[in-house]
């Protein structure tokens, strides 16, 4: 007597069975990147709109920099918590107009100068934004960011463009190679155009007079002289608004231009 033959047990799928939206393997591959891309600035950007922030004010400064530091470090600690309040206070981060703020702290979300720029705002009872970027040592967002807009980046370019496209004024204290890094790419944005005309101020002018010989770039020809009027050079949290208010940066008009050209303009 024969037997029946068993039935043909089903093939296991493989990955290309997998959703794509769930299939981890696909979405980090090389050929989705240019999507990443996408999916971080789009990520960022709704997160943004739900809570109305339409203008920032980007502080730049030293991860090192620490409350009661020596060196120099203390001074800049509490100017720029000092200016993260002033700026609140006074800027429109505290005003929910339409739906909208204005001015709103923007920081690179760790510690140092950023945590003391947030800290500011949120002593004057505003909410502040941390752009940070995973690193190798992973970057740790600093407690006074507002939760809803702490953000984490897997790619510079976006975080950039994220610090960029929304600025009224860029305020910088001393810092090292990623201060510098940020500092000089807003730059060459202001000198070469594609960014509206936007404050940039140093604070602490000895410290900026002392490590870049900005006189020298003009000797060399490399930069013209004007170029270094693209820069303020002040020496607190108080001289820095002063600048923004003579700026106008308070003022709703300039609150709501955008900050990089759109593509008809670009």
């Amino acid at each position: 007597m024969s037997r029946k033959p068993r039935p043909a047990r089903p093939s296991r799928p493989g990955p290309s069975y997998r959703l794509a939206m769930f299939d981890r393997d696909f979405l980090l591959g090389d050929s989705m990147r240019g999507m990443r891309l996408q999916m971080e600035y789009k990520k960022t950007e709704e997160a943004l709109l739900a809570w109305g922030v339409r203008s920032t004010i980007v502080v730049f400064g030293g991860a090192r920099v620490r409350e009661g530091g020596t060196g120099g470090h203390a001074a800049w600690y509490e100017e720029a918590r000092r200016f993260g309040r002033i700026a609140s206070e006074r800027g429109g981060a505290l005003r929910n107009s339409d739906g909208v703020r204005d001015n709103v702290i923007a920081t690179g979300g760790g510690p140092g100068i950023m945590e003391a720029a947030s800290r500011g705002a949120r002593e004057a009872g505003a909410p502040s934004v941390g752009f940070n970027i995973r690193l190798p040592h992973e970057q740790a967002p600093n407690r006074y960011t507002t939760p809803d807009l702490t953000f984490q980046f897997h790619y510079f370019a976006i975080r950039k463009f994220h610090l960029a496209m929304r600025a009224n004024a860029l305020v910088v204290f001393p810092g090292g190679f990623g201060t510098l890094d940020e500092l000089f790419e807003l730059l060459t944005l202001r000198q070469t155009g594609r960014m509206r005309p936007t404050p940039i101020v140093l604070v602490d002018a000895e410290y900026w007079r002392r490590i870049i010989n900005w006189e020298a770039l003009v000797e060399a020809g490399v930069i013209s002289p004007e170029d270094i009027d693209l820069v303020s050079f002040v020496a607190n949290a108080a001289e820095a608004w002063a600048v923004l208010e003579e700026a106008g940066v308070a003022r709703e008009e300039v609150a709501a231009a955008p900050s990089l050209p759109s593509p008809d303009s670009a």
